[in-house]
């Protein structure tokens, strides 16, 4: 490779890191500053198909910007299997993660969850939600951030550890329970995939641990 098609490479590179650490934040902040508090499922669609369209274009990055595979970040056409069960044990390890985190929250005096807003999303519509943040989130916070900051500071622990801060800090709307539990949460998903380097296994545990208590457990209750 050239000099010049390097730096080109690497100018992507870090559009792609902005696009993958602050485009979440920076759609929903663009969403909240024009649309307010969503009050109905077209809005909450709307906000969703944003940060769908925010994925594409991180997709676009890699494919047409940086021309890497997405192998690059973790995605692999073979061993869909061997992710899935991968992937159940991500979500075992975040259930332990979560009752470590609900407990230190319980330690101090913090409340998580149970919020006030006035719309509450047809379950369906909620489905879409915690797939696409077991998703976009770990193309993001995981598979782009963490190869790609390895590859410019050659370190795993420093991509580890700033994409973590990272994925925490974008939680700051919940507080400082939520920032503490997603940061707990995503030291897990952190770890898992510095060990695995597997992206759909992360995605299949993060989707679980969000689908379960806000899907399943409400549709259990009726």
């Amino acid at each position: 490779m050239s000099v010049e098609q390097s730096t080109v490479r690497k100018g992507w590179t870090a559009a792609g890191l902005a696009v993958a650490l602050f485009g979440i934040p920076a759609v929903t902040l663009a969403y909240r500053l024009l649309i307010g508090e969503t009050a109905n499922t077209g809005q909450l669609l709307l906000r969703e198909g944003a940060i769908f369209a925010m994925l594409g274009l991180l997709l676009l990055i890699i494919r047409r910007g940086e021309r890497l595979p997405f192998s690059s970040i973790g995605l692999h056409a073979s061993g869909f299997g061997r992710s899935l069960l991968w992937g159940l044990l991500a979500f075992l390890l975040l259930g332990l993660a979560t009752a470590l985190a609900l407990g230190l929250l319980h330690v101090f005096g913090l409340h998580y969850g149970g919020g006030h807003a006035a719309f509450v999303p047809p379950l369906w519509a909620t489905c879409l939600v915690v797939l696409r943040a077991g998703i976009v989130e770990e193309v993001c916070y995981r598979g782009y951030a963490i190869e790609r900051l390895q590859a410019l500071t050659g370190s795993r622990w420093i991509a580890g550890l700033v994409s973590l801060i990272a994925f925490a800090s974008f939680h700051y709307r919940q507080g400082i329970a939520g920032i503490l539990v997603a940061l707990i949460l995503g030291a897990v998903l952190t770890g898992f995939y510095l060990w695995r380097r597997n992206l759909a296994a992360n995605m299949t545990g993060h989707f679980l641990i969000d689908f379960v208590p806000n899907v399943v457990l409400p549709a259990i209750g009726g």
